[in-house]
């Protein structure tokens, strides 16, 4: 078996950068393997979902010492997430693995990869009143959300660490953050394992792919986990979100002067963003010392 080593350094980059910012997988590691590696977008989401079943488990205890997970929730979405997974893998195998169904799947994960990324910044945008885990489950929409975002990984490896969360927001706005994460997190194990079975099922997995990556994300899933406290994630995840949403536009043909157009663009949203998420505190206190002054220099 084969093992490519800079496959490996290059899994391991986006498995620290999944363990330190929260982005999901899928959105990372398959346009990498697309994109960098040239690998088919088939063989690149077989892959990518194999290897997240063993990538989901580290974040998961985390949230699950910090008392982050909402039970009841978690078990309404996997009764919508884990069949609509599985039926997602079937849909994979159906598009064959033509250059044209190499094409189209191409096309599929473009705009899966935009969908995240904008429900992402979306998220962002939004001013959020969250202030309790405690939340009053609302239980056929969440059930759709469920299946909804388990048949978009199932299809694409891409939605359960954006499209879910950003759902579950519109559901239960007043949910805190952590616990929102933690939630959505515990649901995407099982929902991972369905697709996996789905996958070895319905559809051919390159196992020395797999495992080059599984060897390279695990452990580097963990450090970035351990190190995402003392760096300023939230900056960082708005540059990643950016640049997975800067794929997808290419993988759906997007022209380059377009591309171009949306990259300045994005800086500007995300520099914004960043702005704002400190201006609320910085701002009066620089007010606050300007009047402060002012007697001193009138007297």
């Amino acid at each position: 078996m084969h093992l490519d080593f800079v496959l490996i350094l290059a899994s391991a980059v986006v498995g620290f950068l999944v363990g330190l910012t929260g982005v999901g997988g899928g959105a990372l590691m398959t346009p990498m393997l697309v994109l960098l590696f040239g690998v088919a977008p088939s063989a690149a989401i077989t892959s990518d979902l194999v290897a997240a079943l063993f990538m989901k488990p580290a974040g998961v205890a985390v949230h699950w010492r910090r008392n982050n997970v909402n039970g009841e929730l978690v078990r309404y979405l996997c009764y919508g997430s884990l069949p609509g997974a599985f039926a997602g893998t079937y849909a994979l195998s159906l598009l064959g693995q033509t250059s044209a169904s190499e094409h189209r799947l191409q096309i599929f994960l473009g705009a899966a990869l935009i969908v995240g990324a904008v429900s992402i910044l979306t998220r962002a945008l939004r001013t959020s009143h969250a202030t309790t885990p405690s939340v009053t489950t609302r239980r056929a929409p969440t059930i759709v959300v469920g299946a909804l975002g388990g048949f978009m990984v199932g299809l694409t490896s891409v939605g359960a660490g954006s499209l879910i969360v950003v759902l579950l927001l519109f559901l239960y706005p007043t949910m805190r953050n952590d616990h929102l994460v933690g939630t959505d997190l515990a649901q995407s194990v099982p929902l991972t394992l369905s697709a996996t079975l789905g996958t070895l099922l319905f559809n051919h997995v390159n196992f020395s792919l797999t495992i080059s990556i599984i060897l390279g994300s695990v452990p580097a899933v963990i450090v970035g986990s351990l190190l995402s406290s003392r760096v300023n994630g939230y900056a960082l995840r708005l540059v990643i979100t950016a640049t997975v949403l800067l794929s997808g536009l290419k993988y759906v043909g997007t022209p380059v002067g377009a591309l171009g157009a949306a990259a300045v663009s994005l800086a500007v949203l995300v520099g914004f963003l960043v702005w704002r998420r400190r201006a609320p505190a910085s701002i009066p206190e620089a007010v606050e010392d300007v009047v402060a002054l002012l007697p001193t220099r009138f007297d």
